[in-house]
């Protein structure tokens, strides 16, 4: 079978699979986002924590997705309990840490001006530094996700949802007619997914940001 007859008969299943990939790396990407950012609130003004929030990023991304799964299914079983549990971990620290530097970032007499004018600090917070902090929340969220999309093929092994079915259906039957076909199918999807996610992150850039300014 060719890839492009592959297509034609399980054009179905794979919008399906592809659907839910998208849905697992969109809400634990957004469930991330609201843990990482009060993270970053609530460290950034500590040298230590936030220093220990900034570099447990780029270290715990040393971590392989697999093992991470193989960590949580004795806890939590198969399915997508372990999916969701597994992405959203992954794409905490890199937005935590990226809330973390926008946070230090601002420039601390717009912070001593917001409290000037009688805001306490967690109107300060939310209306000053979040919003200026934002560019930077933002380049951690588009970071995040494209981790998480590749991340949730990785969940095929837990029996998760997601493009990386029909990569894992392929692998364990290489002797099949439509082995590769079923690889090339859930990788290429899951790449567009990526793209698509990049360049939703690049309009939601061009809305939020000052100047239009990327994410």
């Amino acid at each position: 079978m060719t890839f492009w007859e592959y297509l034609g008969d399980h054009r179905q299943h794979l919008f399906t699979d592809a659907c839910r990939h998208a849905a697992a790396v969109f809400t634990c990407t957004v469930a991330a986002a609201v843990l990482g950012v009060l993270v970053g609130a609530a460290v950034h003004r500590s040298a230590r924590a936030g220093g220990l929030a900034a570099a447990a990023g780029p270290s715990l991304s040393a971590v392989p997705a697999l093992a991470v799964f193989g960590l949580l299914v004795p806890v939590v079983g198969l399915g997508l309990p372990p999916t969701v549990l597994a992405l959203t971990l992954c794409g905490l620290l890199p937005i935590a840490r990226s809330a973390v530097v926008g946070l230090r970032g601002i420039d601390p007499a717009l912070v001593d001006a917001a409290g000037g004018v009688g805001l306490s600090r967690p109107a300060r917070l939310v209306r000053v530094e979040l919003p200026l902090a934002w560019p930077s929340v933002l380049a951690g969220m588009r970071a995040a996700t494209r981790l998480l999309t590749g991340v949730a093929a990785v969940a095929a092994c837990v029996s998760g949802p997601g493009l990386g079915n029909p990569i894992l259906r392929g692998i364990t039957s290489p002797d099949s007619g439509d082995a590769l076909p079923q690889v090339l199918a859930g990788t290429l999807g899951t790449v567009v997914l990526a793209l698509l996610f990049d360049a939703a992150y690049v309009l939601v850039g061009r809305l939020t940001v000052p100047g239009g300014t990327r994410a």
